[in-house]
C-alpha cells in the first residue's frame, strides 16, 4: 500500500540505499532495543542455540547478529542492501560471511539455512511475495523464518522510518504500508505456516527513553512473526 496518502511528516523521501548510507553512522543510537531485541527474546518457539546455520537478511549494522551471537548461534551469514552498513556489521566480528544483497533475490544457495531473520526491512518492499518466495528457497524444509517489523499502526498514522541527517535535517526512507494480513497471505502463497506472533507496545520501558512519545502510550510500535516450512 501506498504510504503517502497517510504521511503526516512530509520529510524528504529517500531512496532505501541512499537513506541506509546515511544513516548507518547512527543507527544503532537511533533503534531501540525495544523495538526488536525485546520482541525476538520473548518469542518461544525458536531455539537459538540449536538453530544450526542462521541467515540474517538486511543485516544492518549487526545489530541483531551480535544478539543471536549471544544466544548461542554458531553459525551466521548476513546480507544487506548497503555497504556501509555492511562494513558497520563486520566489525562487530559475529558473521562468518556478509554479503550485499537484496532479500528478494539474495544470490544465496538453495536450501542452506536452518533458520532465517529479517529485521525492520519489510517496510522498504513494495511487494511482499518475493521477498517471502525467496527466503523459502534459501531455507531447509522445516526451517523457521523471524519476521520483525514496524507495525503498520504507525504508519497508518502517518510516520515513516525516518532519521535525522548529520546537519539535523529528517528524512524519511522509501515507505510501504504491509498490514498483518497483507504479511500472512504473501507468506501463505510462498508455502510459510505461522507458529507464533506478538507485539511490542509503547510501554513505560519506551517512554522512559522517548518521553515524547507519551501519547502514543499503549500503541504497537512494532510486531514479530514466526514462520516454518512443511
Amino acid at each position: 500500500m501506498d504510504f503517502k496518502p497517510f504521511d503526516a511528516r512530509h520529510y524528504p523521501m529517500l531512496a532505501v540505499g541512499e537513506g541506509y548510507e546515511a544513516w548507518a553512522p547512527t543507527y544503532d543510537t537511533v533503534v531501540q532495543d525495544e523495538m526488536d531485541l525485546r520482541l525476538l527474546a520473548h518469542l518461544t518457539t525458536v531455539d537459538w542455540a540449536s538453530a544450526g546455520c542462521v541467515v540474517d537478511l538486511a543485516c544492518g549494522t549487526g545489530r541483531i547478529g551480535l544478539w543471536l551471537h549471544g544466544q548461542g548461534v554458531a553459525k551466521l551469514d548476513g546480507l544487506d542492501l548497503t555497504p556501509a552498513m555492511l562494513r558497520r556489521a563486520q566489525a562487530r566480528g559475529v558473521y562468518d560471511r556478509l554479503l550485499e544483497g537484496d532479500v528478494r533475490d539474495t544470490g544465496l544457495p538453495a536450501a542452506r539455512y536452518d533458520l532465517a531473520l529479517m529485521v525492520l526491512a519489510d517496510e522498504h518492499l513494495e511487494d511482499l511475495v518475493p521477498m517471502y518466495r525467496e527466503v523459502a528457497r534459501i531455507t531447509k524444509a522445516g526451517a523457521c523464518f523471524v519476521m520483525v517489523g514496524y507495525h503498520p499502526h504507525f504508519m497508518l498514522n502517518g510516520i515513516p522510518t525516518h532519521f535525522n541527517r548529520a546537519s539535523g535535517q529528517p528524512v524519511a526512507i522509501e515507505t510501504y504500508v504491509h498490514l498483518l494480513s497483507d504479511h500472512f497471505k504473501a507468506a501463505r502463497q510462498a508455502g510459510w505456516g505461522l507458529l507464533e506472533m506478538d507485539e511490542g507496545l509503547v510501554d513505560e520501558a519506551w517512554l522512559a527513553k522517548k518521553p515524547r512519545w507519551a501519547k502514543y502510550r499503549n500503541h504497537p510500535v512494532s510486531f514479530a512473526m514466526v514462520w516454518r516450512r512443511p
